[in-house]
């Protein structure tokens, strides 16, 4: 084996920790001595230890002299855990090979800096696009400190989210809602609008064996939701919050006896501003969205300037309907060139449906 393939293992190891490692990144080891691998290990759960710690504590023989490939630059501060620097220099490892550079201003090439300063040789930036696409979340959060918004919905392939009759159940199947359970356990938050609420009543949970359930996010300007909603009865088992404009501070105490959080959320055009949103939900440590809202709450998303990544979830079914509701609804934009472009698409075949992921163009979103 080569740095590609061992870093490529590093890269399976990390992404064991999906959905448990928030808000911080996923990381992958392996250690190699004697054209070996000895030893193995990945970031398992905030607040446990790092990757590089396990990889070593797994070590079938002395690590000295060997090599560790590690996806991103170890870190060389103390936080819920040691330097993970500390540990390679005491485990007498003679070189490191990394996959990302470390955003975070505590690390941000002084971890690397640290082990060539002790005689470590560095080899920097192996299979570097891969490994910076794993941690998009944390890079994005740790810079902004505002969660990474993806949003997600399914559709005909004339682009429907719905009959003219507002039935929706099921667009997609089975596999392709097995994948989205996948992604509920690997972001932090949920959010969906009160309109979604109203109209499916939707529990908005991970049901996968062994997932973990994302904390609950509903904009609710008015604060309409109804008290015998399931995510007002679950909320004291899975965290809710409601974000409304509504000041009222009694009506705001009933939820709150429910279990629910209610965020009060400066308006913008008689709606929750989704900008402020994001600072606030940055606060609380959420550091990704699932955005599983309808073509209102899609649109006020998409030009507030909050969304990161689509993923659409495509039938081969068609609707038709003037009326039928669409992904994205709201005024639109004016022109083609005034849309929101994206790049870096992926297609994956779930069963019958696709899944096309694409990564928003920052650079012409900005610009609007």
């Amino acid at each position: 084996m080569n740095d590609l393939e061992y870093m490529r293992l590093a890269l399976e190891l990390a992404e064991r920790g999906a959905g448990w490692t928030a808000p911080n990144p996923m990381v992958g080891a392996v250690i190699v001595k004697d054209g070996r691998v000895i030893g193995q290990g990945w970031h398992e759960t905030y607040g446990g230890f790092h990757a590089e710690r396990n990889a070593l504590r797994s070590c079938t023989e002395p690590p000295q002299g060997g090599t560790m490939y590690v996806t991103l630059e170890p870190c060389c501060h103390h936080g819920k855990q040691p330097p993970c620097v500390d540990a390679v220099l005491e485990a007498g490892i003679r070189r490191v090979v990394t996959g990302s550079d470390d955003p975070n201003p505590l690390v941000a090439g002084k971890g690397i800096r640290t082990l060539r300063e002790h005689g470590v040789c560095i080899t920097e930036h192996v299979l570097r696009e891969e490994c910076d696409r794993l941690n998009q979340v944390f890079f994005h959060y740790i810079q902004t400190r505002e969660p990474f918004v993806v949003m997600k919905y399914a559709m005909t392939l004339d682009g429907k989210i719905a009959a003219y009759t507002g039935a929706s159940k099921w667009i997609t199947g089975e596999e392709a809602r097995r994948h989205v359970m996948t992604q509920r356990h690997r972001y932090s938050g949920i959010m969906a609008g009160v309109g979604t609420v109203l109209a499916d009543d939707p529990l908005l949970t991970c049901r996968i064996e062994g997932g973990k359930n994302p904390i609950r996010i509903i904009c609710d300007s008015r604060l309409r939701t109804p008290l015998t909603a399931q995510v007002v009865k679950t909320a004291k088992e899975t965290p809710t919050i409601l974000a409304t404009c509504n000041a009222d501070k009694e009506r705001h105490a009933v939820y709150q006896q429910a279990g629910c959080t209610v965020l009060a959320v400066p308006e913008k055009s008689g709606c929750v501003d989704l900008k402020e949103l994001m600072k606030e939900l940055g606060r609380y440590g959420i550091d990704s969205i699932l955005l599983e809202g309808g073509g209102t709450l899609n649109w006020a998303a998409l030009e507030s300037g909050i969304v990161q990544k689509i993923q659409a979830y495509i039938a081969p079914k068609l609707f038709g309907g003037r009326e039928a509701k669409t992904p994205v609804e709201g005024r639109g934009f004016h022109s083609p060139d005034a849309a929101v472009f994206l790049k870096d698409s992926v297609i994956t075949r779930l069963g019958e449906d696709f899944l096309v992921e694409s990564e928003v163009r920052q650079d012409v979103y900005r610009a609007h």
